[in-house]
């Protein structure tokens, strides 16, 4: 409490705790202020603020102020009448938890209110939720640290929390990303951003199990299917998987089902990408089968009746196109599938998989308009013969009849599943990405097949002009070598490619004298503002996507050129002139010749010729398309959907604006760890609080399904006691009640 005299009254009395003493003192002080009285309090001159947070405190110590203000009657008639009259001027109570932003999170997404819950309560017939909660939780599993999670114990307001998000995500550093692997830039149009990833109408569905409530959302994902199917060039597609390094694996335990366990090797090329190689032989370990990584010359050689699978890359990591008909014809004749991991817009340009002999084709649909999002979530896919479908994992979607004969959409074959086989279903996986599934496919309906084919041509293009500025303005040359002090630069393959080219460099004395390496040139490309891929000591990786200019072209090849030659120049007769704007030679006979493909990897087949991908080009047809399907299904938007599952949840507005800020979505998984301090801050305040929540030490992410997390779990015991001399415990106790993916995923451990 203190007196002050400004802001115009003559009293405030700010009483931060209600005790006796505190009214006491008041009361004391009151005495000695003359000319207080009735006038002074009627006008709002005397003014009393109680910041103990409960005016039913300040009524109970009343009496304590009859007796001290005997003096002055006036005063406390009027307080006293105050206290009953809060409209009155005299006497404010002020909390302090008025004081603080009124943003919260909790009272706009928890829409029970304190009275909702007394009156649920009294119906379960107890006096408090805290009572209730003593009758049904035992003691022994009751929580009472009250959980502390450090500075996030507190919760945020929403502001509060986008502005510390902010901070965050400005610790990661954007630069040009050209490194490849599989992720890759791209711009999703806005009609989609903002109608499809943004609309909770979109991303709130439930799995389409009720076909009459799912009709618009399962439209979608047919478009996916058949824009799989008439990219790769087979006739079956499912409606998305978690990622491609997994669709892999599953192909490769597809694999395996085909020969009915009884061909357990499986070769895989090193020119796949390394991520996939990596998530194959760790599922390998857990299915019982032998990955063998071989060069692609190597693969016929090792063929043998033992063989279930071989897995190539088209194009390859390193952007190299090779023709692999001889590769399946031999690996038919030893009764082993052909599987292609691929990429999508690349076969706009490209002969299919499924036209010179692949299996099975598995991918990413991420440069389909799904940001990079420093490696997730996206949409995979896998596609197969007719012949092998009943083992393809995932979700199909087919089209069916409905009760008055009319065409109608469904989930397919479900007794793959696990919810059905359950230990003896294809695949744990369960819904995987439908919602980026979606986004692919309505990249695909809005660009059409011609919008395709000219980002491709476009990105191809590019890329044969930094290889046409490698070889004829760095002083290069195709799959040769220089010598002494240059040329430094050469295309690593005489290959055809599409967006990705690989450099080798020729050892000499690079900028300022010193040797002249990978690290230099990654070096000298990140001065420009670009991440590029170091491949190994010797060679660098450069790949073009659709956000990819010409301008890029010139900053790249400055870099090269500076890595090399400059300070170096003066004393190097071979050293060139510093290479002119691209734009000044891009139409050089050596860049077509670098362009055109060889008649046997060009495409001649039609894809993507059903109307859906021909009608809606312009944003107000496709506003009205993706409105239509919104408007056959039902989402949280509308209601709440009665069944119970993991996924029912919504996403509270704030928490999803975050995803589309350029420093998250445009992050590349395999960009320089400093760049992404941010994501680093994010993924370590993450696990810490996962730790306090769960009470374990220490936490892997793993990707975004649930199934994906059963089983790595179920892998880390295995592990554990394989580590422990006890590799023979190796039956896993499932209860009956258990979730459809649980016997799956222990069965693939």
């Amino acid at each position: 409490w203190r007196i002050q005299r400004r802001h115009g009254f003559d009293l405030i009395f700010i009483i931060k705790r209600m005790t006796r003493g505190n009214l006491r003192r008041s009361a004391a002080l009151l005495q000695k202020v003359r000319g207080l009285g009735e006038s002074n309090v009627a006008t709002g001159s005397a003014k009393l603020f109680d910041m103990s947070k409960s005016s039913a405190a300040f009524n109970r110590q009343l009496s304590t102020l009859s007796s001290q203000f005997s003096s002055h009657s006036s005063f406390l008639t009027r307080f006293e009448k105050c206290s009953a009259f809060p409209s009155v001027s005299a006497v404010r109570y002020v909390s302090l938890e008025a004081l603080k932003p009124s943003d919260v999170f909790e009272p706009r997404h928890n829409s029970s209110n304190d009275e909702d819950i007394a009156d649920m309560v009294k119906v379960a017939g107890f006096s408090s939720l805290d009572a209730l909660i003593d009758a049904t939780v035992p003691q022994a599993i009751r929580r009472r640290d009250g959980m502390p999670m450090g500075k996030y114990t507190e919760p945020f307001t929403e502001q509060a929390f986008l502005k510390y998000f902010k901070t965050m995500a400005s610790k990661n550093v954007l630069r040009k990303n050209v490194i490849g692997m599989g992720y890759y830039g791209t711009y999703l149009p806005t009609v989609i951003l903002r109608n499809v990833l943004e609309n909770p109408g979109w991303y709130t569905q439930y799995t389409p199990y009720q076909a009459e409530i799912s009709q618009g959302r399962l439209e979608s994902l047919l478009n996916f299917q058949t824009m799989i199917c008439d990219l790769t060039g087979l006739p079956v597609s499912n409606a998305s998987l978690l990622d491609e390094a997994t669709a892999a694996a599953e192909a490769m335990g597809m694999c395996l089902s085909l020969s009915r366990g009884k061909k357990p090797r499986f070769l895989i090329s090193a020119s796949c990408h390394p991520q996939t190689i990596a998530v194959c032989q760790t599922r390998a370990d857990g299915l019982g089968m032998t990955v063998e990584v071989l060069p692609d010359s190597e693969i016929a050689n090792r063929l043998s009746k033992d063989v279930g699978g071989v897995l190539v890359q088209y194009p390859a990591t390193d952007g190299s196109i090779s023709d692999y008909s001889a590769l399946v014809a031999a690996a038919h004749g030893v009764g082993a599938k052909v599987c292609a991991a691929t990429d999508l817009l690349a076969l706009t340009m490209l002969k299919p998989p499924g036209e010179w002999g692949a299996d099975i084709a598995v991918g990413s649909a991420q440069r389909f308009g799904v940001p990079m999002g420093y490696g997730g979530p996206h949409a995979g896919f896998l596609a197969c013969c007719d012949d092998h479908k009943r083992l393809m994992p995932g979700r199909v979607i087919g089209v069916s009849q409905d009760a008055t004969g009319k065409p109608a959409l469904r989930m397919a074959m479900q007794t793959r599943e696990q919810h059905i086989r359950r230990d003896k279903a294809t695949s744990n996986i369960c819904t995987a990405q439908a919602l980026l599934a979606n986004i692919a496919a309505l990249y695909a309906v809005y660009h059409g097949p011609e919008g395709l084919l000219r980002i491709a041509t476009r990105v191809h293009g590019l890329a044969s002009v930094f290889a046409a500025g490698v070889v004829g303005k760095l002083g290069g040359g195709v799959g040769g070598a220089g010598a002494g002090e240059g040329p430094f630069f050469t295309l690593a393959s005489s290959s055809p490619f599409f967006d990705t080219v690989t450099v080798s460099i020729v050892a000499g004395k690079g900028k300022g004298g010193k040797t002249l390496d990978a690290d230099a040139v990654v070096a000298a490309a990140l001065e420009k503002g670009f991440n590029i891929r170091k491949v190994s000591d010797t060679q660098v990786g450069v790949s073009f996507d659709e956000t990819s200019e010409l301008a890029d072209v010139d900053l790249l090849l400055q870099a090269f050129y500076q890595a090399a030659y400059t300070g170096n120049a003066g004393s190097s007769s071979s050293a060139p002139t510093f290479p002119p704007s691209a734009s000044t030679w891009a139409e050089d006979s050596t860049v077509a010749a670098l362009e055109t493909l060889p008649a046997n990897f060009t495409r001649q087949s039609k894809f993507l010729e059903h109307r859906v991908f021909n009608s809606y080009h312009c944003e107000h047809e496709m506003l009205r398309y993706l409105k239509r399907l919104e408007n056959r299904d039902l989402s949280l938007c509308h209601s709440m959907i009665p069944l119970g599952s993991c996924t029912m949840k919504l996403n509270a507005t704030t928490e999803m604006i975050p995803i589309t800020w350029p420093e998250f979505a445009d992050m590349h998984p395999f960009c320089p760890v400093d760049q992404a301090a941010g994501f680093q801050q994010l993924f370590h305040d993450l696990a810490q609080q996962l730790c306090a929540v769960t009470g374990f030490d220490a936490v892997s992410f793993q990707p975004n399904s649930g199934a994906a997390g059963e089983y790595a779990g179920l892998m880390a015991i295995r592990a554990y006691h394989a580590a422990n001399g006890e590799a023979h415990r190796n039956v896993c106790i499932i209860p009956v009640s258990a979730h459809g993916t649980n016997p799956a995923s222990a069965a693939m451990a």
